[in-house]
């Protein structure tokens, strides 16, 4: 065989390394004689072997095919698209199929050594396809910026893009489910083939990776510098490298202990040329061995070691040479692959190293092997293949056959008779499928745009799924939603209520603003202050609105200040104070929360949600919710307990189950009780009776009491009637046997317990415990009970004079109501529909007859000689004050609100009105509401979960006044959490004594946060980009300083904020806040807590001063405080025009001050400063020329931002060129002379 050295010389100058240009030599000589319906590209010497038929159809000849037995030799050759490069060829590891992928992105499979064509289909519309691999699921292609997965039928399965600029070449399985990608750009990619989501980024150096093989030991890296890098498999870092080639590296591989590489070297001004000698790399010793000399220009090289470690050295010519990598190699072991003057673009070895595949730039795949039957892998599954067309093979049918079924025979439809299964006219009638109703909530929200309407998928059916039968309660009510997981009504199908609109669960609806321009007011048009639900363990926030409410809890939690950083009591006093403060805004729980998922006790009883189950709504609700009043109640009398006197209390964790655990024997009221403990506090006497006659008798306290139901009677038909004030003290006065250990019989024994009170608590908390069907059903039939008993008293209540007044409305006053007394304060028959519980309830003690409960007339009041009598025993009359339900809703999973009534003081702060008033907490929905709806369970959607009800008149005797406990000690010198911090780095000068500042001083202030959950947003079908969940912020550093005097912007606070929560994403860019600032095991910052640096900022708000700022409305709303607008001086508002865009303070300090600020991150002790010096720009402004002078000055500033595109300079600040501050230019005059 000759061949033309000046053919078989490559040309690779005129190669492209995307092969988008083709020299007109790689395209093959075409013949004048080709035949007119082929394609003006085929070479006709593709065709040997090949016959046409009449259609111009090829048809492969009848030619043998003559393969010697272990020498390697072309078996099959076929063209997949003719003159498009093959630029990707694989074979496949889990069956007997070759795949190849070529420029134009379209992939083919070809099954078997015969080369059999299985499946084709188009991966990329434009781009090539540079990888092939093989999974048991399906391949992975790989193109330039795209990496996509095909079943081996061609349907997709994933699609993941890349990075924009990105580049990528090769890829690499380290393990089933993960694999790297590289390419020539300075990263390389780890891929998670679970979740398909890029896991980790590896740096490397320019011009990056082009080609990536693995061992037990190493990564490997090719560069197309010429260098190898062997990198470590857990942390990617280079451990060697090897210099293979002074020009480039072509292809490289890895067998046992050796490396061999082949590549071009640089010959000065003729550029590269192709080295004829492969590099050897001994991996023990990690250096280079003798190279060996080849007689082919090696473009690709392979090991296939099947006895030895043999080379396979392949030039792009199509010469394929095999060799020893330590021996010499010999001419006579030069084939030649027929590529009939194409270049070879791609090459592959099979697993079991028995077949080669090669792929040329004519769009032919050549295969060779070392057997005529060969087998691609040693152990390879079976192929599926599509199901063959039975039209064709249908049986032959004797239909002259007397027992030959008539329905075997197909019947053509030749006239126009009738058939049998033609239903007439008469009685058919068509009826077409009428149309599933519109969602409600679609229709609300829908936005439109010209004649087509946007909205959110409320996600209330599952996608494309329409019911086949349509119910007519199915257009008011969805059926295919989700059942939340409360068993309550599941046999009356809960789907079928409707929940009125004000208890349905609220969201905020996020824009690009965030929650600017959400408008709160439609939802709460009171002064009372509402709590947002986004943030993680938001559930409570009924509770936390009911705690508020309670006027001596408010008082207590506002004085109290300790030392220990997640407390709740201290928190609750910092909330209740944003409450205080607010005129209608929400304000939101999250450093109380933040707290709250500390302690270990809330984590031990399941109180801390995954916000996986709060946004599906697995949570049980009510149950929770009820766990959670008598954690709270617990903790905060622990916590204002330790404060008052650490000894004062032991185990009151017990007594608030109300069962006991307390060896206290001192009634509420006594020094050792905390002011909890005198509200809700109940002295109980747990005595144990065992039938020995043994009794042990022990005292605890009890914080709230929890309803205990009659057992039903399976025999009797009906559930008897009882009265809510009889089963309350059942529960109470609680009797029940047990298993307990008797010390006279020292054993366990069935003992009697009996619980009784000593005295009365000023609040009765009671937790209802309505979890099951049965206890819901219980409460359905007492209402239905007392419904039936007291409606015949209001239709035949007091004579209705002939002008009625008019019925009470949302807003009316307690006492303005008509009240028909002799119903518990009921006025309309509607109104007790539901109802089962009292408004008002009367209790009394005494040492005779125990403690007596029963319901009493809303609107009576004991009379004297009532009081007088019955003072003795302690009667007292208990006013409903708070109820708390949870709302069934199979649309969202449910909610927790709750109806307090709110008293007179609260009124008065607010409105400055003297009334009381019942209203409807949810979240930031703030609605007035009756008493009676207060009462109201109907519990096919609204179940009761804690109820409140309070003596009257009992916060007389508690101190309602508020003391300031923050004093100015909080800004003095404080140590640092940090153990490595110096004093040489401190960044701040704490205030002295004479400097403490005063009402009215400025303070320049400035936070910088990072993220401790990423947002959750959706992509509307409008393109928009709609927010689901904001991003969780928590702040990591705040800084203060000086606004006037000697020191003006010297820092006095400097605070780095340590934080035990994962931190997802640092923002460094942003925030100046690394890794390990915020560690403090590591960090050498000031380090303190939130709640140290917090009392400073609230001892600055208490004393009066104003906060000068850039965006200090997120900077007070992520640390969780609330600033009068008179405290704060804002410079993006202070810099704006109406309607205008919000400008940055790195543009307005190179505008106004010549400053260049923010270059690589943000630093907090920077941005306050500039803030500072802009406030005091604006004054001189305004003082020259007063809100005309000032309104001109922002013109200029807009109308040079929108010249500079809002982009600062790249060039140095004040030198008078292209980055230089307008100020010393004309379009800027009044600033000019500053």
């Amino acid at each position: 065989m000759k061949v033309d050295l000046a053919e078989a010389t490559m040309n690779y100058e005129a190669l492209d390394t995307g092969m988008r240009d083709y020299s007109p030599r790689l395209h093959g000589t075409l013949d004048a004689v080709m035949e007119p319906s082929l394609d003006a590209h085929i070479n006709p010497n593709l065709l040997q072997g090949v016959e046409m038929d009449a259609d111009g159809l090829a048809v492969t000849g009848p030619e043998a095919v003559h393969v010697t037995e272990g020498m390697f030799s072309e078996l099959h050759s076929v063209v997949s698209e003719v003159g498009v490069p093959v630029t990707a060829t694989h074979f496949d590891a889990q069956e007997e199929m070759l795949w190849m992928g070529n420029h134009r992105g379209h992939a083919t499979s070809f099954f078997g050594s015969t080369m059999g064509r299985y499946s084709s289909f188009q991966v990329h519309a434009t781009d090539d396809i540079r990888h092939i691999q093989s999974l048991e699921t399906g391949v992975l292609f790989l193109s330039k910026c795209n990496l996509k997965c095909y079943t081996r039928g061609g349907l997709v399965m994933f699609d993941y893009p890349m990075e924009e600029g990105a580049d990528m070449h090769s890829l690499l399985m380290t393990d089933n489910n993960t694999l790297l990608m590289g390419g020539l750009q300075n990263y390389v990619a780890e891929l998670d083939l679970n979740t398909v989501q890029e896991t980790q980024k590896f740096t490397v150096e320019v011009p990056g990776v082009a080609i990536v093989r693995q061992s037990s030991r190493f990564f490997f890296c090719g560069h197309t510098s010429g260098k190898v890098t062997l990198r470590d498999p857990r942390t990617f870092k280079t451990e060697h490298r090897f210099d293979a080639f002074s020009g480039s590296l072509s292809d490289f591989d890895v067998h046992g202990n050796l490396l061999a590489a082949c590549g071009f070297s640089s010959r000065g001004l003729s550029g590269l040329a192709c080295d004829r000698f492969l590099m050897v790399y001994d991996l023990r010793m990690m250096r280079a061995v003798t190279p060996l000399q080849v007689h082919v220009d090696p473009l690709f090289l392979r090991f296939i070691p099947t006895y030895t470690s043999r080379l396979a050295i392949i030039s792009q010519t199509g010469q394929c040479q095999f060799c020893e990598p330590t021996g010499l190699a010999n001419v006579a072991d030069v084939f030649h692959v027929n590529t009939v003057g194409q270049l070879l673009m791609s090459f592959d070895v099979s697993s079991g190293k028995r077949a080669l595949a090669f792929g040329d730039s004519g769009g032919c795949v050549h295969l060779w092997s070392d057997a005529p039957d060969v087998s691609f892998n040693d152990y390879s599954r079976e192929t599926d293949f599509a199901l063959p067309c039975l039209v064709d093979t249908l049986p032959q049918l004797e239909w002259n056959h007397d027992l030959l079924p008539l329905s075997l025979i197909p019947m053509t439809l030749t006239g126009t008779e009738p058939l049998l299964s033609d239903w007439p006219a008469a009685l058919a009638a068509p009826r077409p499928r009428r149309a599933p109703p519109v969602d409600p909530e679609i229709l609300r929200t829908m936005k439109t745009v010209g004649f087509i309407g946007y909205a959110a998928n409320p996600r209330a059916r599952p996608r494309n799924q329409v019911p086949y039968k349509m119910k007519d309660t199915e257009q008011d009510y969805d059926s295919y939603s989700q059942v939340p997981e409360s068993p309550i009504g599941r046999d009356q199908e809960p789907h079928l209520y409707m929940v009125p609109k004000k208890y349905r669960k609220v969201t905020i609806k996020y824009s690009k603003l965030g929650l600017e321009d959400f408008d709160f007011k439609h939802y709460n048009k009171t002064l009372f202050a509402g709590l947002e639900p986004h943030i993680p363990n938001a559930y409570c926030n009924c509770m936390i609105q009911v705690l508020y409410f309670l006027e001596p809890i408010r008082c207590l939690v506002q004085n109290h200040l300790c030392q220990k950083e997640f407390c709740l009591a201290c928190e609750l006093g910092f909330l209740f104070h944003m409450l205080d403060l607010s005129r209608g805004d929400p304000c939101q729980a999250s450093n109380f929360l933040r707290a709250f998922r500390t302690i270990p006790e809330a984590s031990a009883l399941g109180l801390i949600l995954a916000d996986s189950d709060e946004q599906t709504g697995k949570a049980r609700l009510g149950r929770l919710i009820q766990s959670w009043n008598r954690f709270i109640l617990t903790q905060l009398h622990q916590e204002t307990q330790e404060q008052e006197g650490p000894q004062a209390y032991r185990g009151a964790g017990g007594g608030a189950s109300g069962g006991g655990g307390s060896s206290s024997s001192s009634c509420p009221g006594s020094s050792g009780e905390s002011a909890v403990g005198k509200l809700f506090g109940c002295e109980v006497e747990n005595s144990s009776l065992c039938r020995c006659g043994q009794e042990t008798v022990r005292s605890s306290l009890t914080l709230l009491f929890t309803m205990r139901y009659p057992e039903h009677n399976p025999q009797e038909k009906t559930v008897k009637e009882y009265d809510f004030a009889e089963i309350l003290k059942k529960s109470i006065c609680l009797e029940q046997s047990t298993q307990a250990w008797c010390e006279n019989c020292d054993k366990y024994q069935p003992t009697v317990q009996t619980r009784n009170i000593r005295c009365l608590p000023d609040v009765l908390v009671i937790n209802c415990e309505v979890n099951s069907a049965k206890e819901a059903e219980f409460w359905k039939v007492q209402a239905e009970y007392a419904f039936l008993k007291a409606r015949p008293k209001v239709e035949s209540g007091p004579a209705v004079p002939a002008e009625a007044p008019p019925m009470p409305s949302e807003w009316c006053l307690d006492g303005e109501e008509d009240v028909a007394s002799s119903v518990g304060g009921f006025a309309r028959p509607e109104d007790l529909r539901h109802t089962w519980i009292p408004l008002t309830l009367k209790m009394s003690i005494s040492k005779s007859q125990g403690l007596q409960v029963s319901n009493w007339p809303g609107g009576d009041e004991l009379s004297a000689g009532e009081e007088a009598g019955e003072e003795a025993d302690g009667a007292s009359l208990y006013d409903l004050v708070v109820t708390v339900p949870h709302v069934l809703d199979a649309r969202t999973g449910g909610n927790l609100v709750a109806h307090i009534k709110v008293g007179e003081t609260y009124h008065q702060r607010k409105e400055g009105v003297t009334h009381q008033q019942w209203y409807l907490f949810n979240d930031f929905l703030i609605e007035p509401i009756d008493k009676s709806e207060a009462a109201q369970f109907d519990v096919s959607w609204k179940v009761p979960a804690v109820l409140y009800y309070a003596k009257r008149n009992y916060h007389a005797k508690y101190d309602l006044r508020i003391q300031k406990p923050i004093d100015a000690s909080v800004l003095l010198t404080e140590a640092s959490l940090a153990r490595k911090q110096r004093k040489t780095h401190a960044t701040f000068i704490p205030l002295m004594v004479s400097e403490m500042p005063q009402a009215g001083d400025l303070v320049g202030l400035d936070a910088e946060f990072v993220t401790l959950n990423q947002e959750e947003a959706e992509l509307r079908s409008d393109g928009t980009k709609s927010t689901i969940k904001p991003s969780q912020m928590s702040v990591a550093r705040i800084t203060c300083v000086r606004g006037q005097g000697p020191n003006e912007g010297v820092p006095f606070i400097d605070d780095y904020i340590s934080t035990q929560e994962q931190v997802v994403d640092y923002l460094t860019q942003y925030s100046g806040i690394k890794p390990g600032d915020l560690d403090a095991k590591i960090s050498s910052k000031h380090l303190t807590t939130l709640k140290s640096t917090y009392l400073k900022l609230r001892f600055l708000i208490d004393t009066g001063v104003r906060f000068v700022g850039h965006g200090l409305q997120k900077d007070f709303r992520v640390i969780n405080l609330s600033v009068l607008k008179d405290q704060v001086i804002d410079t993006v508002y202070l810099f704006h025009l109406p309607r205008k865009r919000m400008i940055s303070l790195r543009f307005l300090a190179w505008y106004f001050l010549d400053l260049s600020i923010q270059g690589e991150t943000h630093d907090s002790i920077e941005d306050a400063r500039t803030a500072l010096q802009l406030y005091r720009k604006y004054l001189e402004v305004s003082r020259a020329g007063g809100p005309d002078q000032v309104r001109k000055v922002l013109k200029g500033l807009y109308e040079k931002g929108r010249q500079m595109d809002w982009k600062v300079p790249d060039g140095d600040v004040g030198d008078g060129g292209g980055g230089a501050s307008p100020k010393r230019a004309a379009l800027f005059p009044p600033v000019a002379g500053l």
